[in-house]
C-alpha cells in the first residue's frame, strides 16, 4: 500500500492511550485502559509518518519490532485517513487476535519505533487497540467461511494463545479442527493467568464464540494422558499439535519454601481469576485480604499480583527484586531498537503509589529464606516473613509477610507424562525439542511456550501461526 504523507504530520500532537483514575479502578476487575477516541487515535497515527523507515516491522532485518510481522504503518495510515473498515482488514492479515495483543503486548514495535531515538514512541498498541474494539462495535469481526472441506482433522491439545491462533488458522484453510483443554474452560493463559483488569474475560470468550462459529471445536476438562488416551488422538486425528505452554515455576533454594504461604504466582493469579469468573470467595490461603504481602520477581507476572493484592485488599505490599532501579533514559547497555530498559509505572505500581503513596518496588534485595518461627493470627504456622539481603549495602533484616507470591519466570512445561505418551524428548530449558514444529514422532507437532520457553503473547501467537502453517503443508503433501 503506498504511503501518502500528510502536509501537516509533524504537527501532530502526542496522545496516549487512556486509562482510568486508579483511585477508582482499585475498587473494581474492570479494564484500566479504555479505547482511544478516533481523535486520538488519528492524531497518534499521523505520527507514524514523522518516521523514515518502519522498524516497527520484523523485516527492517534488526531483530526487532513485532513477531507476526504486522502491518502497522499501512494501518496507522489508513487510521489517519479515517478509513477505519480497511484498517481492520489491514491489522486482520496478520494478527489473528488484535483485542488480545492490543491490551497485554508490551509493545516491542514501539520500543523499534523511530520516534523513540528523540521523543516518546508511537502508541501502536493504543491505535490497534481503537481499530479492534470499534471492528466489532460495528459488526465487522465476523466468523470465518472455510473453503471447501479438506477431510484432514487436526487436534490441537492446549487453548492458551497459541493453540488458539493455530486452530484458528487451520480452520481457515479447510481443517476439521478440535481443541482438547484440560481446564473448565478455554483461553488457557488469557482466562486464567492474566488478570482481568488487564483483559476482560467476556474479550477472550467473544473469540471463543467466533471460532465456535467458525467451525472449531472445543473439548473442555480432556486431560490428555488421563481422562484421553494420547495413542487414541493420533489414531483419530491426520496431525496432533501440542501447546501446552510452560507453567512450570522456578522456585528459589532457600530454606522454609515449604511454609503455608509461600504461593507461586500463577497459583494465586488463577484462583484469582477463577473467583472473579466464579463469583466466589477466594480460597483463605489465596486471599491478599488484610495480610502483609511480598511479591519477589519484577516482571510482568510480578504487576499482576501487585494488582490484584491491592484489590483483594492487602495490609501492606511490597516487591523485591535482585535488579538494579532502571535508569530514567536510556543506558548504553539497551540500545535503540530494542527495550529502553528505563524506569516505569507500570498500571500496578501506580495503584501502589495511589494506595500505600510510594512505588511498591524495592531494588537490590535478595531474599535468603522463608521465616515461619512465630505464628501470627492471619496465617497461624505459615510465613511470617522474608530474611532478605540489602545488595547495595550487605545489610540483612527481615520483612514481615504473611503471603510470599513467587514471580521468577517459568523453567519450562508442566506436563512431563504427556510428552512421554507421544514420545517427545525435552531439552534441559524444560522445551519440547522439534524441528520447524515438527516433532520426532511422526504428525505431532509443538508450538508455544512448550517449544520456545515462556514469552510473550504475541510470540504465542507467532508460534501457533507457524504451526499451523507446518501442519497445513505436511497434510497437503500427504495423497
Amino acid at each position: 500500500m503506498p504511503i501518502t504523507k500528510s502536509p501537516n504530520h509533524q504537527i501532530a500532537e502526542f496522545t496516549v492511550m487512556p486509562s482510568r483514575d486508579s483511585a477508582i479502578r482499585l475498587n473494581d476487575y474492570y479494564e484500566v485502559y479504555t479505547e482511544a477516541s478516533p481523535e486520538a487515535a488519528k492524531a497518534e497515527g499521523e505520527r507514524c509518518f514523522n518516521c523514515g523507515a518502519a522498524f516497527c516491522m520484523p523485516d527492517s532485518g534488526y531483530g526487532q519490532g513485532c513477531p507476526i510481522q504486522n502491518k502497522i504503518p499501512e494501518w496507522n495510515e489508513l487510521v489517519r485517513l479515517d478509513r477505519w473498515k480497511e484498517a481492520y482488514h489491514r491489522l486482520s492479515e496478520t494478527n489473528p487476535f488484535p483485542e488480545f495483543t492490543s491490551r497485554v503486548c508490551p509493545a516491542p514495535c514501539q520500543d523499534a519505533c523511530i520516534l523513540g531515538i528523540n521523543e516518546k514512541p508511537v502508541q501502536i498498541k493504543g491505535i490497534e487497540r481503537a481499530i479492534i474494539d470499534r471492528a466489532f462495535d460495528e459488526g465487522w469481526v465476523i466468523p470465518a467461511v472455510a473453503p471447501a472441506p479438506t477431510g484432514k482433522r487436526v487436534a490441537v491439545i492446549g487453548s492458551g494463545p497459541a493453540g488458539l491462533a493455530a486452530a484458528d488458522t487451520l480452520c481457515r484453510l479447510g481443517h476439521e479442527v478440535t481443541v482438547f483443554e484440560r481446564s473448565d474452560r478455554p483461553g488457557g493463559l488469557l482466562t486464567y493467568g492474566v488478570p482481568n483488569m488487564k483483559l476482560d474475560k467476556s474479550v477472550v470468550f467473544r473469540r471463543i464464540d467466533l471460532m465456535m462459529r467458525s467451525g472449531v471445536n472445543f473439548r473442555l476438562n480432556a486431560n490428555i494422558g488421563q481422562d484421553i488416551n494420547p495413542q487414541q488422538l493420533t489414531r483419530d486425528f491426520d496431525s496432533v499439535l501440542l501447546a501446552v505452554g510452560a507453567q512450570r515455576a522456578r522456585s528459589l533454594d532457600v530454606p522454609g519454601m515449604d511454609l503455608p504461604g509461600v504461593i507461586n504466582a500463577m497459583d494465586y493469579l488463577t484462583a484469582s481469576a477463577r473467583q472473579h469468573l466464579d463469583a466466589s470467595g477466594p480460597a483463605p490461603d489465596l486471599d491478599a485480604a488484610g495480610k502483609d504481602v511480598i511479591v519477589i520477581g519484577g516482571g510482568d507476572t510480578g504487576a499482576d499480583c501487585i494488582g490484584t493484592a491491592l484489590r483483594q485488599g492487602c495490609r501492606s505490599l511490597l516487591n523485591i527484586t535482585r535488579r538494579e532501579q532502571p535508569p530514567d533514559e536510556r543506558p548504553d547497555t539497551a540500545p535503540w531498537p530494542g527495550p529502553p530498559n528505563t524506569y516505569t509505572l507500570d498500571y500496578a505500581h501506580a495503584e501502589g503509589v495511589t494506595r500505600f503513596g510510594r512505588d511498591p518496588r524495592e531494588y537490590q534485595v535478595q531474599p535468603l529464606s522463608m521465616v515461619g518461627d512465630t505464628p501470627i493470627p492471619s496465617n497461624p504456622g505459615g510465613v511470617s516473613g522474608v530474611e532478605v539481603l540489602n545488595l547495595a549495602d550487605q545489610t540483612k533484616s527481615i520483612l514481615p509477610a504473611d503471603l510470599v507470591l513467587l514471580a521468577i519466570g517459568f523453567v519450562g512445561h508442566d506436563t512431563p507424562p504427556l510428552a512421554a505418551a507421544f514420545g517427545l524428548e525435552t531439552d534441559k530449558r524444560g522445551r519440547l525439542t522439534d524441528q520447524d514444529y515438527r516433532s520426532a514422532n511422526q504428525n505431532v507437532y509443538v508450538a508455544g511456550d512448550c517449544r520456545r520457553g515462556a514469552s510473550l503473547v504475541v510470540w504465542a501467537i507467532h508460534e501457533g501461526l507457524a504451526a499451523a502453517r507446518a501442519i497445513h503443508r505436511d497434510l497437503q503433501s500427504v495423497v
